[in-house]
């Protein structure tokens, strides 16, 4: 049996069937904004390996650092135990986190992060004896990953509803209207006012992916929305939690997606392109506040507490990862990528079966009234060279910051000819592929 025929019958994809499956690319190698498959061919990484793959594949920085650290230290458990990287990569996160969130926790994935994020809310909001307080508000439209808590706070009309009835029930808001250059009209968070002054009391927290939903909806959104919701928590005494795990570290442009805001979260969520795409590892940011009431609370130490918790390997990478955030201007490789995905997909509006075009950093999407069919989407990956995943009904780049004017003109014309292919059948699955 060949190791394809292995993976066909024996291992799960993500979003995939195990009696049906969809075919998979085999990858031997990657560099750069390739990945190299079994026959020698290449394919430009439009999605950045699920967005995660900033700098590039195998940056040569980021491999020595994580090789230098597995001569010293691989994995060592952070309950009783502290070690370099980890005290480092907290330093460099507080030092360019935004201001008063520089406690830190680590996790072993974003999930993961968001999970500890919301029982730091429920927690704190315990401390000071509102017990009652143990529900949060979260946006229609919102993506926060996979486990149990973050599909009950993911769009609940989303790609999760089979798994309702495990889920808790938390309140949701309207997803945001007004796109990031709109005219802003307070009316677009009165849902969220509504929401609060019915829930209130049993609400421990606000959360949201920033300016970006990303997996639910691709929907950029205005940033006065933010402002109206730290508007909202400061009067009910309820917290902010900003999810920056697919938007942070300059994938909308700015490092955090919440900048254009002006704001500042109580708790805030990092991951993806922490370790540039090559290791997993999320960590969730806390104000002073936040730490020292649960601190004095009962219990004092907070419950929570994975077992690859800020690993020597995985932090190494990201201290990695982080200096080369600082020794170039990503924010303006993310705008001249954003200039270059305006240029060219805007016209692809014009299209019978486009629905929208919107761009915003280095994010380009295209969304469709259907997506082609299976076979269209794999045959222009094929002719073009571009890894794309399409997924309900839009067609999205998210490619590595340091992508050039060459890789993204191969994006936008794989995109171009995906929009202008013939609409598919409607999938049995609902389209969700992310």
């Amino acid at each position: 049996m060949t190791p394809l025929e292995y993976d066909r019958t024996h291992i799960w994809h993500p979003y995939a069937s195990l009696g049906n499956p969809p075919p998979v690319n085999f990858a031997k190698s990657a560099s750069g904004v390739e990945i190299e498959l079994a026959d020698g061919s290449r394919l430009v990484d439009a999605v950045s390996s699920w967005w995660c793959v900033a700098h590039g594949h195998n940056h040569p920085a980021i491999v020595e650092a994580v090789r230098r650290q597995s001569e010293r230290l691989c994995h060592v458990m952070f309950g009783g135990f502290t070690h370099d990287p980890a005290v480092e990569l907290s330093r460099r996160l507080a030092k360019i986190a935004p201001p008063g969130l520089d406690r830190v926790f680590f996790a072993d994935s974003g999930s993961i992060s968001v999970e500890v994020a919301a029982k730091m809310a429920v927690q704190y909001q315990n401390a000071l004896g509102h017990s009652e307080r143990n529900r949060l508000v979260a946006l229609k439209g919102g993506y926060h990953g996979d486990t149990s808590l973050c599909m009950a706070l993911s769009d609940p009309d989303g790609m999760h509803v089979l798994f309702k009835g495990i889920m808790t029930k938390h309140f949701f808001a309207e997803k945001p209207s007004i796109p990031t250059d709109g005219e802003w009209d307070a009316a677009d968070a009165e849902s969220l006012r509504r929401v609060v002054d019915e829930h209130g009391d049993e609400i421990a927290a606000i959360i949201c992916e920033p300016v970006f939903q990303a997996a639910n909806a691709m929907n950029f959104y205005h940033p006065e929305y933010l402002r109206e919701m730290r508007r909202i928590c400061d009067e009910r005494g309820i917290l902010l939690i900003f999810d920056e795990i697919a938007s942070g570290l300059h994938r909308t442009g700015p490092r955090w997606a919440h900048e254009r805001s002006g704001i500042v979260p109580d708790i805030m969520t990092v991951g993806k392109a922490l370790t540039g795409g090559h290791m997993t590892l999320a960590a969730t940011l806390a104000s002073g506040e936040v730490a020292d009431v649960i601190s004095a609370g009962s219990p004092s130490a907070f419950m929570h507490g994975p077992t690859y918790m800020a690993n020597p390997l995985a932090c190494a990478a990201a201290c990695a990862s982080l200096d080369l955030f600082a020794a170039d201007d990503y924010a303006a490789k993310a705008r001249a990528i954003g200039a270059r995905f305006a240029e060219g997909l805007s016209p692809l509006r014009e299209l019978p079966n486009v629905r929208d075009v919107r761009v915003l950093g280095a994010v380009g999407v295209v969304e469709t009234d259907r997506l082609p069919a299976a076979d269209d989407i794999a045959g222009v990956i094929r002719r073009h060279g571009v890894w794309l995943r399409p997924f309900c009904n839009f067609i999205y780049a998210m490619p590595p910051l340091v992508s050039d004017g060459k890789a993204i003109d191969r994006i936008i014309e794989a995109v171009a000819e995906l929009a202008s292919a013939p609409p598919g059948p409607p999938p049995a699955d609902g389209g969700f592929h992310e």
